[in-house]
């Protein structure tokens, strides 16, 4: 069997539509979006079209949408503009969870003098809601709540804390940078006042990302320069990168009426399959989860030598978020749930996606039953 890729939750694999409407942007197609003449008319306008898929697969406004480089940027651009606009005073509320773009920039805020309250999740790795609508005060200048959880692929009371801060006049931030493109996801529906998504989650190119905010929802530049994406985010715009978030767009709203069932089975079906591996523990199994997300423990081994020897078997997974990989310390997410630190060093994470097949999942079981019981062996 060729190399098996399930590590879906930190970068996906390049859709075919995204591909194919990229190739002539790396080639024969190359105007500047700024320019008067006929090329620069074209990458205008495939900008311009990029943004109305994805506005449609978040039921926005395509004038809503501001291209960045990255869900950072963009997580960046709201915490530390919020900061700008109320001159570093007041509070910012987030999970104790958040993104590490978003959980740095509210720290940094805090260094210049702003409240930071974290609302820790629960040992079922969600934040209740009631937690954050304790810490809202008229002071409160930015909520800051992500949809899924980038571990444990858990989804959060966005919905619920967002109508919370709407009645306070409190704007709500949500990454969803995990979440668009594998559930449904309606920013009518969410109520929040800005949602990020990233174009590699959803089977796009790296380097592009999309910002969404409500109309009437200030938001700060972080750079000065040219009058590029509304003068909110300066610099020539990466052509090749958004028009494929765009075609990664269309191909997730296309597929998602079915992609979701069917990647819930193949998490089931790996989840079932962990029976027949003593002291195999699902994180969060109970709660409501992105449905190809399945985060687990093998007690008495070490996630990362497990990590290394599905690698060498064929097996691609992760030991935790992409973004805090080539650590050795336990998880933060892990610990803010309360999971033993022991417990959290022999976890990993398997994400499955675009490509996954029930073969390939039965497959996995076996080895992963075979090096889990070596390891043990090891460890004796």
């Amino acid at each position: 069997m060729a190399y098996v890729y399930f590590d879906h939750n930190a970068t996906t694999p390049l859709h075919p539509w995204a591909r194919d409407a990229m190739l002539p942007w790396l080639g024969e197609r190359f105007g500047n979006p700024s320019s008067l003449h006929r090329p620069g008319k074209a990458a205008h306008e495939a900008v311009a079209s990029a943004r109305r898929e994805v506005a449609a697969l978040i039921g926005a406004a395509p004038e809503e949408l501001v291209f960045t480089s990255s869900g950072t940027e963009a997580n960046n651009m709201l915490v530390l503009g919020t900061g700008r606009r109320y001159g570093y005073s007041g509070r910012i509320v987030l999970s104790a969870f958040e993104h590490p773009s978003t959980a740095g920039a509210a720290a940094w805020l805090e260094e210049a003098g702003m409240e930071v309250v974290r609302v820790p999740p629960g040992s079922d790795g969600v934040v209740a809601a009631g937690g954050f609508i304790q810490a809202l005060t008229d002071d409160t200048r930015l909520v800051c709540l992500m949809l899924a959880n980038n571990e444990l692929g858990t989804l959060q009371p966005v919905a619920e804390v967002a109508e919370a801060c709407r009645d306070r006049g409190i704007l709500l931030a949500t990454d969803a940078v995990q979440a668009v493109g594998k559930i449904p996801v309606d920013v009518g529906g969410l109520g929040a006042d800005y949602l990020v998504l990233g174009a590699h989650k959803l089977n796009g190119p790296l380097g592009a990302a999309a910002l969404w905010a409500r109309r009437g929802a200030e938001l700060s530049p972080l750079m000065a320069g040219g009058g590029q994406e509304r003068r909110l985010r300066p610099g020539t715009e990466n052509v090749p990168a958004i028009v494929g978030l765009g075609a990664a767009a269309r191909a997730a709203a296309e597929a998602l009426p079915g992609r979701v069932g069917e990647l819930a089975a193949l998490r089931d079906r790996f989840e079932d399959g962990l029976r027949a591996i003593p002291d195999a523990v699902v994180h969060s199994a109970g709660a409501p989860r992105l449905p190809q997300t399945s985060h687990v423990a093998f007690l008495g081994i070490e996630g990362e030598a497990l990590h290394i020897r599905l690698d060498l078997a064929g097996f691609g997974v992760s030991t935790g978020s992409a973004c805090s990989s080539g650590t050795v310390e336990p998880s933060k997410t892990l610990l803010a749930i309360g999971v033993d630190p022991l417990e959290a060093l022999a976890s990993i994470r398997v994400s499955f996606g675009l490509g996954s097949t029930a073969e390939q999942v039965d497959a996995f079981l076996e080895v992963l039953a075979r090096e889990v019981d070596a390891l043990r062996r090891l460890s004796v």
